[in-house]
């Protein structure tokens, strides 16, 4: 969803597009954006104090964050997954009972795995890397987050492998300022069309084909 290109050095991945896709529908120009790197547990924060204008991070958005900030329709259902070594035995959640699990602090993927039963020794971390470099170095047992981020860190290390059903659906929106209600109902427009002019299924294709087959985006829902 977001990385490094190591040939190139651009930025690439399905919400760094999103991110060119909002600059294209303002500037006319996807390119006139100013990438800002920010931890998961600074999202919020650099909402509220204008050091960003958007935050297109793999955000979930749930009830607690809507009370922060404001969010953008869905455009990116992912489901909760695990990641393990291939050689650890653990072929599911339920693999987990006495086992250590690491998430990223700030993120919704730590209350998924607290809520596990049984519930594994959970461990944060300030990056998903610094998660993978732990399981590699077998001071964790297992990574719990989305299945999109943790298909990432699997491309980086033939060694571990995604496995288990879902645990949760985590819907993805464009985290906004509260205050700027006219940017949401901006972004939302801008959602909207590259759902309908086939944009986000070429989105999808270009960057996401490891993950199967398309779901096609998730349609728009609205709130007063």
């Amino acid at each position: 969803f977001g990385f490094r290109n190591p040939a190139t050095g651009a930025l690439e991945g399905f919400d760094v597009d999103i991110a060119r896709q909002i600059a294209g529908a303002i500037f006319g120009d996807p390119n006139r954006v100013e990438f800002r790197v920010v931890e998961a547990g600074q999202r919020e924060a650099v909402l509220q104090s204008g050091e960003v204008d958007v935050v297109v991070r793999t955000f979930s958005i749930n009830c607690a964050r809507k009370q922060k900030v404001a969010f953008s329709t869905v455009y990116f259902n992912a489901d909760q997954r695990i990641l393990v070594r291939k050689d650890s035995g653990i072929d599911s959640a339920a693999g987990l009972a006495g086992k250590r699990a690491c998430a990223v602090s700030g993120t919704t993927s730590l209350a998924k795995l607290y809520g596990l039963d049984p519930r594994p020794a959970v461990i944060g971390a300030p990056t998903w890397t610094d998660c993978l470099v732990m399981l590699q170095q077998g001071q964790v047992d297992a990574i719990g987050t989305d299945g999109v981020v943790l298909a990432g860190l699997a491309a980086q290390d033939p060694n571990v492998e995604v496995v288990g059903a879902s645990l949760g659906v985590e819907p993805y929106g464009v985290g906004i300022k509260k205050e700027n209600e006219d940017l949401v109902r901006f972004v939302n427009g801008m959602l909207e069309r590259i759902r309908t002019d086939g944009t986000w299924q070429r989105l999808y294709d270009e960057r996401l084909q490891p993950l199967g087959p398309s779901p096609g985006p998730p349609p728009a829902r609205y709130q007063d």
